[in-house]
């Protein structure tokens, strides 16, 4: 069973950067599209980034021009480069793989485990 670990969360003033990693474990032939979603306190999981296995990259656009998305497939991990952080950004960020193929077949719709980023004023 494939599973995503994520690091990298932590607490950073406005202004400042993080970059967070996710990592598929286990024996994985191939990924399909990578994810990034976050949800903040009351409010609905809302994608934020995205990247296909040909390496097209799509943003929300409260995120667009502060936050870059990047993958290693040999490493089997997406990347999430946050710049210029705002108060808003404050959430749990939750990495996604909608199609992952294993040593046992397909996983569908992987989550990793969550990890929190909060930004102060």
């Amino acid at each position: 069973q494939v599973q995503l670990v994520e690091s990298g969360g932590g607490l950073v003033q406005a202004g400042g950067s993080l970059r967070l990693s996710c990592v598929a474990t286990g024996i994985v032939f191939t990924i399909g599209d990578m994810n990034w979603y976050r949800q903040a306190p009351g409010m609905q999981r809302e994608l934020v980034a995205t990247v296909s296995s040909g390496g097209d990259k799509d943003y929300a656009d409260s995120v667009k021009g502060r936050f870059t998305i990047s993958r290693d497939n040999d490493k089997k991990t997406v990347y999430l480069q946050m710049n210029s952080l705002k108060p808003e950004d404050t959430a749990v960020y939750y990495c996604n793989i909608p199609r992952i193929t294993t040593n046992r077949g397909p996983q569908y719709d992987v989550w990793g485990q969550g990890t929190q980023v909060t930004v102060s004023s």
